[in-house]
């Protein structure tokens, strides 16, 4: 097993360069030995481990540099693991230069004062942290193992998601999962999630005012029959990742056609279908159009209609800061608080509803909800609660069935300190809860509430399950 550096081995000129660092994760060490030994033992064949070594960037191309001429989606290219998730995520972040540059600081060179440590920021269960690593990376013959960039000697695709891999516990622990997982964790925002087989009637124009603010946008395909990611006739990929990354209405024929761009991480594989590359339907549109959309090179860049991506696509995950996008042109702008919670059985872990006798005593928070003018019959509020993990390793996380239900506060109760008794849930029902308890890192709901106190119950589906929460709330306020 190869070591890494510690702390008592860092050099002076490391230890000076640390200082421009804020903090460094709990538990995450500067030296990553403990990565290197946790990414060998799972999921890759012997053969590949017997020939796995790390080389420092120095050592896989002689003059290695952080970004060759600034950064974009086509710089990278997927490798050996499952993380498609992630990468569509990063896909997403090249837009967004103000989030990209918290989250890979782009001052970070191999060049002036460089000590052989780079740093990023990402946003974990509640907090920003720093994460320091090393720029040893896993190779096979001298090759790049993972994530690799198309310039062999362009490294910030590598590092970040070796910073990434370590957080989740290693290069392994980040196989499967979905693109809002990462997107929130480089914006430290909130997300919508939507089920393109029922797409609400503005869809178009929530994703059009969500590409003009500082959103991250995934979608998804459906799984196949098995786990493997197919590809289907149409250039499609059967439960695999992709990147939104435009959306653009154009005349064809004197019809408007609205349609969305989409990214495959992989950086190759495109949809086939109408509008795709090499569509005859682009030469029925005007040369500008053309001119600005139309890019003819297998990058696994494409377009297609809204229609075929309703069709097509299971889900689309919308990130950000701030749910500005959700409103057209209400002058109401959204307020936030934050919660951390904890349940813990046979004291505060009630379960849902279907217990009666133990839901009231799960945490319960209070909220006003303002009389907004324009949010009249909308949706006003945004509810988040996210389970945080118990294990350090990504793959050993057990998440539980978790939801939320909320109720308004009557006069008589808004006094009351503490939490309101079983008493009150036994003659109260919900003004809203979750459609169904889902065993996610995080759901979410929008709700149309009427101004007035409201009380958010937290909790899992089963009594007696002990774990941390957060709980976000953003309302609409003048």
């Amino acid at each position: 097993m190869e070591g890494g550096r510690d702390d008592h081995v860092l050099s002076r000129l490391q230890r000076q360069q640390l200082h421009h660092f804020p903090s460094v994760h709990e538990g995450l060490r500067l030296g990553d030995g403990l990565l290197r030994a946790e990414e060998r033992g799972r999921e890759f064949p012997p053969v590949c481990l017997m020939l796995w070594h790390h080389r420092t960037s120095q050592k896989i191309v002689p003059k290695p540099s952080f970004i060759v001429d600034g950064v974009s989606r086509f710089d990278f290219g997927q490798g050996s693991v499952g993380n498609c998730w992630f990468l569509a995520s990063i896909g997403a972040l090249t837009f967004q230069d103000f989030i990209l540059k918290q989250v890979v600081p782009l001052e970070q060179t191999f060049d002036e004062d460089y000590c052989g440590l780079f740093h990023f920021r990402f946003w974990r269960f509640g907090k920003w942290v720093d994460v320091v690593i090393d720029d040893k990376l896993p190779t096979i013959n001298g090759q790049l193992i993972f994530v690799r960039s198309k310039d062999l000697t362009e490294f910030w695709p590598a590092l970040l998601e070796k910073a990434y891999a370590k957080v989740c516990g290693s290069y392994s622990d980040m196989n499967a999962g979905t693109p809002v997982e990462a997107m929130v964790d480089f914006t430290g925002g909130v997300h919508m999630s939507v089920q393109l087989s029922e797409p609400p009637a503005d869809l178009w124009e929530l994703m059009c005012r969500a590409g003009q603010a500082r959103s991250l946008m995934g979608c998804g395909t459906p799984q196949g029959e098995t786990s493997a990611n197919t590809v289907l006739p149409n250039g499609l990929v059967q439960g695999h990742a992709y990147a939104v990354t435009g959306v653009r209405e154009v005349l064809s024929r004197a019809k408007a056609e609205r349609l969305v761009r989409l990214w495959n991480p992989w950086g190759q594989g495109e949809w086939s279908g109408d509008w795709s590359d090499r569509s005859p339907l682009w030469q029925t549109v005007s040369p500008q159009d053309r001119e600005t959309c139309l890019s003819v090179r297998e990058d696994g860049e494409f377009w297609m209609t809204l229609q075929d991506f309703c069709k097509f696509y299971s889900d689309l995950d919308i990130c950000c800061s701030c749910p500005d996008f959700l409103d057209g042109s209400s002058s109401c702008r959204w307020k936030s608080s934050f919660h951390e919670g904890r349940w813990v059985a046979g004291i505060s872990a009630g379960g849902c509803m279907n217990h009666p006798g133990t839901f009231w005593t799960n945490p319960q928070y209070r909220v006003e909800v303002g009389g907004c003018a324009d949010s009249q019959g909308e949706n006003n509020m945004l509810v988040s609660l996210m389970q945080k993990p118990d294990k350090r390793n990504r793959r050993l996380v057990q998440n539980l069935h978790i939801g939320f239900s909320v109720f308004e506060v009557p006069k008589e109760y808004r006094a009351v300190r503490g939490k309101l008794p079983a008493a009150f849930f036994g003659r109260s029902k919900p003004e809203a809860q979750m459609d169904g308890y889902t065993n996610a890192r995080e759901v979410m709901q929008l709700l149309s509430l009427k101004p007035g106190e409201f009380l958010i119950v937290p909790s899992t589906y089963s009594p007696n399950e002990t774990a941390s929460f957060i709980l976000t709330v953003l309302s609409k306020a003048e």
